[in-house]
């Protein structure tokens, strides 16, 4: 995943909140399409938790590469 696919899904998910908080203020209590709005963010924020972990986890073998790789060597 790129650091653009990331910052695509946070961008996502704080337009949700936007949403949810806009229908806060126009309807003044909680809606079905608060509850909608709510299970988005939560798909995004897993989908934001896996591309995370796939970055680190991709980082960490090349860095686990470059320890185990010597010039010199």
């Amino acid at each position: 995943m790129s650091h653009s696919h990331i910052k695509d899904l946070y961008t996502k998910k704080r337009s949700l909140e936007l949403d949810w908080e806009q229908e806060l203020n126009n309807e003044g209590r909680y809606t079905l399409s608060m509850v909608r709005i709510d299970v988005e963010i939560k798909n995004i924020i897993n989908h934001i938790k896996i591309a995370e972990a796939k970055d680190a986890s991709v980082l960490a073998k090349v860095e686990n590469a470059a320890a185990t790789f010597s010039i010199a060597g």
